[in-house]
């Protein structure tokens, strides 16, 4: 996410990270950079002559000439200022109303509206403990209403059914009355998209608020439409009173322009953000933890509550105990261990938010990517229980076997078997004094992609 802003801010403040002093002819020149990164990351003119201008402000007053270390400090200057732009701590949803809160969802055709409204109800259920009901008054287009109760299935909330015979208003006001009757915590509304600015249309979703009275309206917008996504939700709100945005296939989106223009452009913060394509990719945005992941510098608060989350526990301290006995990590742990992995959005996810990823090159970081990972575990499931508890049994005959089982070759076999024995002897480590250290310095061997190690080492 954002990889391309990130590696050309870099870039842009390596120059003076370093610096004894800072003089207004070099913070001109890191300036003039991070310019050019902003505009290139599609950021808003106007939100980039703000904010060059205010950490220029900042970067030439007493804060830095009195600091002993000057280039952090203007490292500092630009990560507040990236906090500002983005909206600090106004990313709250307002839930305390009489129950059912009402929460309306507007945006454009196509810009993900639909699996944002059962994301966010799986987030609320997850998160918050609410009950929730979705509802599509979406009439218009072709199974809309069918795509919400898919989604509603699979996140285990509950769907209001409606159907296109029906006028918008009408279902509305029938789910109202429905999360009434069944105590809904919250009702979460999806109206039809708009191709744009539609007049007629405009007016069901103003008739849809007035009906409602939502304590939140939120306009869905693709991260990957830049500044236009911002100017996009600026229109929406001059006619609707939004209470703030959904950054959606944010994921996707290496430059970042959406995030940085939004909030200054529509007044309305972002409040959440599409981090994958599966149910439980949503993400409350955090503009401090967005900043810190954009400068280089990881997201280890967001990685710590994924690790609380989704990984399984019972199965972590099995390992653990297993490990501190002296027995060995065998096949089916590192399977396991693949499995937790992915439960916390692949390797990917995972190191993107980790301090330092920022400095890894464009082309390293591509490579990086979970299709290793899904081929291990197919290798791993094409062997016999006996193989995974006892790998050092695996022969050539064996080998052949279960590549013509997995759809891969001896050569994958024989890699796996080799990072499965760099991980085995890093537990063995774990299970002795100072394991935390071991286990960090041995993950290096089971994030290695199928070439043998990460390009530059």
């Amino acid at each position: 996410m954002f990889e391309s802003l990130t590696e050309r801010l870099g870039s842009a403040l390596s120059s003076i990270t370093g610096k004894a002093k800072l003089t207004e002819e070099n913070i001109q020149d890191a300036l003039r950079e991070v310019r050019i990164a902003l505009l290139e990351a599609d950021v808003a003119l106007v939100v980039v002559k703000d904010f060059i201008e205010s950490v220029k402000a900042r970067a030439l007053g007493i804060e830095v000439a009195a600091s002993l270390s000057p280039g952090q400090v203007f490292i500092k200057i630009v990560n507040d200022e990236l906090v500002r732009v983005m909206g600090a701590g106004e990313g709250e949803l307002n839930l305390s109303v009489q129950p059912p809160a009402v929460i309306l969802m507007a945006g454009l055709q196509g810009a993900g509206k639909t699996t944002s409204t059962a994301k966010l109800g799986l987030w609320l259920k997850n998160k918050s403990q609410k009950s929730v009901m979705v509802a599509s008054t979406d009439v218009y287009r072709p199974a809309a209403i069918e795509q919400l109760r898919t989604l509603a299935e699979q996140a285990q909330i509950n769907f209001f059914e409606s159907n296109t015979d029906q006028k918008p208003i009408d279902i509305a006001r029938a789910a109202l009355a429905e999360a009434k009757k069944q105590f809904a915590d919250v009702l979460i509304i999806d109206t039809a998209g708009r191709l744009g600015i539609d007049e007629e249309m405009m007016q069901e979703i103003r008739d849809l608020h007035q009906v409602l009275t939502p304590t939140e309206t939120l306009f869905v917008v693709d991260a990957l439409t830049g500044q236009d996504a911002a100017n996009t939700a600026r229109a929406f709100g001059d006619v609707l009173p939004l209470t703030g945005v959904i950054l959606s296939k944010a994921d996707g989106d290496s430059r970042g322009g959406a995030a940085l223009s939004v909030k200054s452009i529509t007044g309305k913060p972002i409040k959440f953000m599409g981090a994958g394509e599966t149910i439980d990719a949503l993400d409350a945005f955090y503009p401090d933890r967005i900043a810190s992941r954009i400068l280089g510098m990881g997201d280890v608060m967001s990685l710590i509550e994924d690790a609380e989350q989704k990984i399984d526990k019972k199965k972590a301290e099995k390992l653990a105990r297993k490990i501190k006995k002296g027995k060995k990590f065998d096949l089916e742990d590192f399977r396991d261990q693949i499995q937790q992995m992915n439960n916390m959005g692949g390797i990917a996810s995972m190191l993107d938010k980790m301090p330092g990823m920022g400095k890894v090159p464009q082309a390293a970081q591509e490579k990086i990517n979970d299709k290793s990972f899904i081929q291990m575990e197919a290798i791993i499931n094409s062997m016999t229980p006996g193989e995974r508890h006892y790998p050092d049994r695996i022969n050539g005959s064996r080998k052949r076997r279960i590549a013509g089982g997995s759809g891969t070759q001896i050569q994958d076999i024989n890699r796996l078997l080799k990072q499965h024995k760099q991980m085995q002897k890093m537990m063995k480590k774990l299970g002795k004094k100072g394991g935390m250290t071991n286990m960090m310095r041995g993950m290096g061997g089971m994030m290695q992609p199928p070439g043998g190690g990460f390009p530059g080492r």
